[in-house]
């Protein structure tokens, strides 16, 4: 899986998890909630370091990645995180091209 994350949103997520230049950004498997990858899942964020990430990007001095227990979440497809300007706020996409 390829994970891709754009300037803005890796700005806006540095800033609002307060995640300082070195640190890392987890994006994680969670139970429920509101998703549009696996049905009965969503996605949770966290500042933690990775122990061991099956993929990431490095944005704004920081980390993002997905450990490999999560990996299945992704079918193996693209993930992209981005900023929306029209809703102000972080959106993700999976299994598309730009």
């Amino acid at each position: 899986m390829n994970m891709y994350i754009s300037n803005e949103a890796a700005a806006y997520m540095k800033e609002d998890l307060q995640a300082e230049s070195g640190e890392s950004v987890r994006f994680f498997v969670r139970y429920g909630g509101c998703g549009n990858i696996q049905t009965g899942f969503s996605l949770g964020v966290a500042k933690e370091d990775p122990v061991e990430p099956a993929t990431f990007i490095e944005s704004a001095g920081v980390r993002f990645y997905v450990e490999e227990q999560d990996n299945w979440y992704f079918d193996g497809l693209p993930f992209y995180i981005e900023w929306s300007r029209s809703s102000q706020e972080i959106t993700f996409r999976h299994g598309e091209t730009v």
